[in-house]
């Protein structure tokens, strides 16, 4: 069955739809539509009444613009890679997705003002190799980084590596332009550094997972390149002696420390078993490992300012070993480890995966109680923590026995978030909310912000067409 055999949408619509984008802008076809209607993991898989691929910003308003008048509720999609279904439509079929994918232009470089003016379908990889090109640093990174978009990006307000850094995405933008739930054309990209004119509006846009309004380009930050990066890997006891590295290298190197990451013995041990190519960084294995990266701009220096810390470690008797990548393909590896650990466990059974945030200091206190909890109410579930010491946030991964999966997961997660706001935590790090982790949210967050965040969808989408579902019950769920 076609889209426009689908009673749930208006013949009009789709006719309206062809007239303006075109054939090669109207997918209709379930073979064609099913990349856009499935999650990054293959695990949850929606339904979608047709997806549109706008060219450009004229484009997006007027089909918005025709949702809005027939009540045809859309679905925001850059490159379908986020981790909390906030991208792919629900199961009624009744959803449209609106690809982003073909609006890839950039539209303005500028070395000396440092920032650059990107469509939302760039990939992020793009746009840091635009960057590299012209002597510049746009920081974002991320393991997909080779197929997530700028538009994603900036709706769930990615994170990454360098958070600790740089910021998360919110930080890298100067400007937007967004495309409204009535069709207008909301144009704030600027590329001011300062704007003390009331109400910071783009702000609202970023990390709202396309509730609010279509993100169809931004003005993003660059910063001067690194000319100096020295990378290591460090074998350690533990979480709580991770915060004391953090600490030492926080206070030695400062501002020149661009990734901190933590990651348990376990995992790296499954990356290096199972990833092609892939060799473990020091002979022996330890509990935990700390990935370390510091970068800056002059010619070198570098070097000797991370011996003298490394000496200092070492002395206080923080670090079992270490080593430093030597050439490219050592830094590759190191982080290649980093990155795999969900493809390096995926075999081991089914992956319940949640990425939160609490303040640095508990981090080892979350670990210690969750690792205590799971120990004593799912023996069969293995723990995989892992992520940025540097800001708060681990990707907290239980590998689970697939055929109790059903059972094991929700209760693996209601512990984990109860843990986390416990510890004056977030259950979001950098993922955002979706459709996932919706009801965890609204039962955890107090009632006047609930209050709040529902008045300004109200505002921004009277109608609710923008990704319902998403953040907000739709109208029949929440009655």
């Amino acid at each position: 069955m076609s889209a426009l055999d689908l009673p749930s949408l208006p013949s009009r619509f789709l006719e309206r739809c062809l007239a303006i984008l075109g054939p090669a802008g109207v997918v209709l076809e379930p073979p064609s539509i099913e990349p856009y209607v499935t999650d990054f993991w293959r695990q949850h898989r929606g339904r979608a009444a047709a997806v549109l691929r706008p060219a450009s910003t004229a484009e997006v308003a007027a089909v918005v613009g025709e949702a809005a008048a027939l009540g045809v509720p859309l679905v925001p999609q850059s490159g379908n890679t986020g981790l909390v279904r906030g991208g792919v439509p629900d199961a009624s079929g009744r959803q449209v997705v609106l690809s982003l994918e073909r609006m890839t232009r950039i539209r303005e470089v500028d070395p000396r003002g440092e920032h650059i003016v990107v469509e939302a379908g760039c990939v992020l990889e793009t746009v840091q190799r635009r960057a590299a090109e012209i002597g510049r640093l746009f920081p974002l990174s991320l393991g997909a980084q080779g197929s997530c978009r700028i538009g994603g990006n900036l709706a769930t307000n990615a994170g990454g590596v360098t958070v600790l850094r740089y910021g998360m995405m919110r930080d890298l933008v100067l400007g937007l332009e967004v495309v409204l739930a009535d069709g207008r054309v909301w144009n704030g990209l600027k590329v001011l550094r300062k704007d003390n004119t009331g109400y910071d509006l783009k702000q609202l846009f970023i990390g709202s997972e396309g509730t609010l309004g279509v993100i169809t380009a931004a003005a993003l930050r660059l910063f001067p390149a690194p000319k100096d990066r020295q990378t290591l890997w460090l074998g350690i006891d533990g979480p709580r002696i991770a915060l004391d590295v953090f600490e030492l290298f926080r206070e030695k190197a400062g501002e020149v420390i661009s990734s901190f990451e933590l990651l348990t013995g376990f995992g790296v041990e499954a990356a290096c078993a199972h990833l092609p190519e892939v060799r473990r960084p020091l002979p022996e294995p330890h509990p935990w490992h700390l990935l370390i990266e510091l970068s800056w701009s002059f010619e070198d220096g570098l070097s000797e300012k991370l011996e003298a810390v490394l000496e200092r470690a070492v002395e206080m008797g923080l670090v079992r070993d270490g080593t430093r990548a030597e050439n490219e393909a050592q830094r590759a590896n190191m982080w290649r480890i980093r990155e795999g650990q969900s493809e390096a466990t995926r075999h081991m059974g089914f992956i319940v995966r949640s990425d939160v945030t609490v303040p640095i200091v508990r981090i080892p206190e979350l670990v210690e109680r969750m690792a205590a909890w799971v120990a004593g109410t799912a023996p069969g579930v293995t723990l995989v923590p892992f992520g940025h010491v540097g800001d708060g946030n681990l990707h907290f991964n239980f590998i689970a026995p697939p055929e109790q999966v059903d059972e094991l997961a929700p209760l693996l997660l209601e512990r984990l978030y109860d843990e986390v706001t416990a510890l004056g935590g977030s259950i979001s790090a950098e993922h955002g909310i979706g459709r996932t982790k919706r009801e965890a949210l609204w039962r955890r967050r107090p009632a006047l912000d609930r209050e709040l965040m529902a008045r300004i969808k109200a505002v921004f989408d009277p109608q609710g067409i923008l990704n319902p579902g998403v953040l907000f019950a739709e109208p029949e769920e929440a009655a």
